[in-house]
Formats: C-alpha cells, sequence, structure tokens
C-alpha cells in the first residue's frame, strides 16, 4: 500500500524517483516509525501520514536546489536533508543537530540504506564552522525566518543561497528579515495528500 501511495503522489508532484530510489524512501520511513517508538523523533506516529508528511514535503524542494553541496540545519531526523539525499545521489548533504538520537538515527539510516552523500553533525548551529561553505543553507520548521539567516550568516559559500521551508507565511516573519539578506524567490509548493499551505523562501545576502 505504502509503495503504491508513494508511487503515485511522486507522480502527482513530478518528480522522477527510480525504482531503488523510491524502495530507500520507504525504507526511511520504516526506520523513522521504528526508532519513532523509543526516541520519539516526530510527532507523526502514522507511516503512511510520514511519507506525506515528512518524504513528499521534503522532495518538493528538489527540483528548486541548485548546487552541489548543502547543509540541512536543525534537520531533526534528517528532514529535508535524507529524502532530497536518497533522490539527489550527485549532491552532498551535510546534517546540522544538537541531539545526539537524532545524529544516532541519522547514522544508522545511511548504513541501512548504504547512502554515501550524507554526513551527520552533532552541534549547535551558530558554533559550528565548516571547512568551505555550502551552495545551499536548508531548513525545515526550524526557526523563523529571522533567527534562521542570523544563526546561518556564515554558513553559504560566496554564490550560496538560504532556502526555508515553511508553512504559511506571516507578514511579521516576512518583514523581519535582517538587513544584509535579500528574499530573491517566494515559491509556492503542493505537497500531495496535504491540504496545507506550503512555502519555499530563497534568500541571499545582500
Amino acid at each position: 500500500m505504502l509503495a503504491e501511495k508513494l508511487s503515485q503522489d511522486l507522480a502527482k508532484a513530478g518528480l522522477q524517483v527510480d525504482a531503488q530510489q523510491q524502495q530507500q524512501l520507504l525504507a526511511f520511513v520504516a526506520l523513522l516509525d521504528k526508532w519513532n517508538k523509543a526516541y520519539n523523533l516526530t510527532s507523526v506516529r502514522e507511516p503512511a501520514q510520514m511519507l506525506t508528511r515528512h518524504i513528499l514535503d521534503s522532495l518538493v524542494v528538489s527540483p528548486h536546489l541548485v548546487g552541489k553541496r548543502f547543509i540541512d540545519v536543525g534537520t531533526g531526523p534528517g528532514l529535508p536533508g535524507i529524502p532530497l539525499a536518497i533522490i539527489n545521489p550527485d549532491k552532498e548533504f551535510v546534517l546540522l543537530d544538537s541531539l545526539g538520537k537524532r545524529i544516532r538515527f541519522q547514522k544508522q539510516v545511511a548504513v541501512e540504506l548504504g547512502l554515501k552523500n550524507i554526513s551527520s553533525v552533532e552541534s549547535r548551529v551558530e558554533l559550528y564552522q565548516p571547512e568551505q561553505g555550502f551552495d545551499g543553507v536548508l531548513s525545515r520548521a526550524f526557526a523563523s525566518v529571522g533567527d534562521m539567516l542570523s544563526w546561518c550568516h556564515h554558513l553559504p559559500a560566496e554564490n550560496g543561497s538560504f532556502y526555508a521551508l515553511k508553512g504559511q507565511l506571516g507578514d511579521e516573519e516576512m518583514a523581519g528579515i535582517p538587513e544584509g539578506f535579500k528574499l530573491i524567490e517566494t515559491i509556492r509548493l503542493t505537497v500531495p495528500g496535504l491540504d496545507e499551505q506550503r512555502h519555499l523562501l530563497k534568500l541571499v545576502k545582500a
């Protein structure tokens, strides 16, 4: 059932995902479901809901990513980083989170799914100093846009972008974009099976 749902939803979203990648996405949901019982990694309890609210919700961002190296800040159990890494084997993803249990889960996923293009880092974002900047800094349900930009300002490469995955957009939050940053695009995302607003904000250093 889940496999069928995934395949149909990917088609609705216009995403090209091969059979092996779909198997990896389903295996990720199974691991998330299994570990969630002990580690409480997400408030979403049903695998079918995880597929919609976590997997598809992450994947719809994929067509908008520009570059090769990305960091997913406040990634939790690896969202959106792991689903994006599965369907973009040519891109690299650093998964950053401050909680050890989440990092342990991500590392287990990487081993079990054979993912070579993710690395997990346990750190607070403002303390993390990468050796080189990233093409894209991703955040999903992490913080307000203003806080994200303040805490992550040191992470993008010279021409790198910030990608903030948001639900509804409030005027207050949009007005809170700090000086020195510019919103270049607001993209409305459609997640199959989800009747809620989703947006992707693309920002750069001004």
